[in-house]
């Protein structure tokens, strides 16, 4: 493929056509169109078009009009459009630049002029992708940035519980998969796998003899650990990132139970956001698997049967669901990211889901 700019002419005159042919192929890819038809379809052709050369009177739809629905195309808008007219009344060329055409050519065609601006909307074109390419990597510097922080903030919550494990690979990696498995497009998925390290943050402020207490929790310890769903929720606060807020709305309910009886906010049913009810399961899945102070734990199949019987009851019947159809992935995701010493403290947080040893 060339890496040559590439310019529509849309000209219903053979003449004119051959002429910029003329004028342009040396330095230029040339693509042609004959009517307003050819001109909209040739646009929004791969590769698209770098400028567009556009006569004003095209059989069937004019040039403006052609250049008002280019404009009004999100996809297309960006490609500049350079009118060429014989008429040269200073307002028809208003007219022009109202319907978003950024220069006018006038006939008959001076080839110098016709070629200096058309190099100078291509150098306005490859400024506006430097800076384009520019924002695109701040904006993902950024979006690491960010991902890091909160993967280390949960990475400090599980010092404070007693000492770092492999959970936070283990539980983004669950909620990926259950994800998926609900048939969430690629960029939720996203979001909330990269949400997922920060639900349990409002232990940061639960007693710490509460977290490390290996009995059971009395009532009163029990009333103060609840809390930490709303404190989770403080801690990270309201955002408009998209990252941030799913990570707040999971902090908050991912003890919420299908049929109401869970916490803080008795939440019943549809009423829990979905990336909650996924939460839900992927944090008992966790818990279930994985050593407790007060408990052993249990194995993947066992862990499977327990979530199967409480669908309906503390876990949304269709997360559940989507569970038993990626069951197999939570048993090897479970087996990759065992909690060992050697090599925790160098994770790599890429999609835990599509990792192995």
């Amino acid at each position: 493929m060339s890496n040559r700019p590439l310019i529509l002419v849309a000209d219903d005159s053979e003449d004119i056509r051959n002429l910029f042919g003329v004028m342009l192929k040396s330095k230029y890819e040339v693509r042609y169109a004959v009517d307003s038809d050819e001109t909209l379809t040739g646009a929004d052709t791969e590769p698209l078009p770098d400028l567009i050369l556009l006569d004003v009177e095209m059989p069937d739809l004019d040039g403006y009009e052609v250049c008002a629905r280019l404009k009004a195309n999100p996809a297309l808008a960006h490609i500049p459009i350079i009118f060429i007219t014989a008429r040269n009344d200073p307002k028809d060329q208003a007219k022009g630049l109202l319907a978003g055409a950024v220069d006018y050519i006038t006939k008959p065609i001076s080839a110098p002029i016709t070629m200096l601006r058309v190099r100078t909307q291509l150098a306005l074109v490859d400024q506006r992708r430097a800076l384009e390419e520019q924002i695109q990597q701040r904006t993902e510097e950024l979006y690491n940035t960010r991902l890091e922080l909160i993967q280390r903030l949960a990475r400090a919550m599980e010092f404070r519980e007693g000492g770092l494990t492999n959970r936070v690979l283990r539980v983004s990696g669950y909620v990926e998969l259950l994800s998926q498995g609900l048939g969430l497009k690629s960029k939720v998925v996203e979001i909330l796998s990269a949400a997922a390290p920060l639900y349990d943050i409002g232990k940061m402020g639960v007693s710490e003899h509460v977290l490390t207490k290996s009995d059971k929790l009395n009532d009163t310890e029990w009333a103060e650990m609840r809390k930490h769903p709303e404190i989770g929720a403080g801690i990270i606060g309201e955002h408009k990132d998209p990252m941030l807020e799913q990570a707040r709305v999971m902090a908050l309910t991912h003890h919420e139970r299908w049929d109401g009886t869970g916490y803080p906010n008795k939440l019943q049913g549809n009423a829990i956001p979905v990336p909650g009810r996924i939460m839900a399961l992927a944090d008992a899945f966790e818990a279930m698997t994985s050593t407790q102070r007060h408990r052993s734990p249990v194995s993947s199949m066992e862990a499977a049967k327990k979530i199967a019987a409480e669908s309906g009851k503390q876990f949304d019947p269709s997360v559940v669901a989507a569970f038993m159809k990626v069951a197999k992935e939570f048993d090897e995701l479970r087996a990759t990211h065992k909690d060992e010493l050697e090599g925790i403290h160098d994770l790599d947080f890429g999609s835990a889901a599509g990792k192995k040893k």
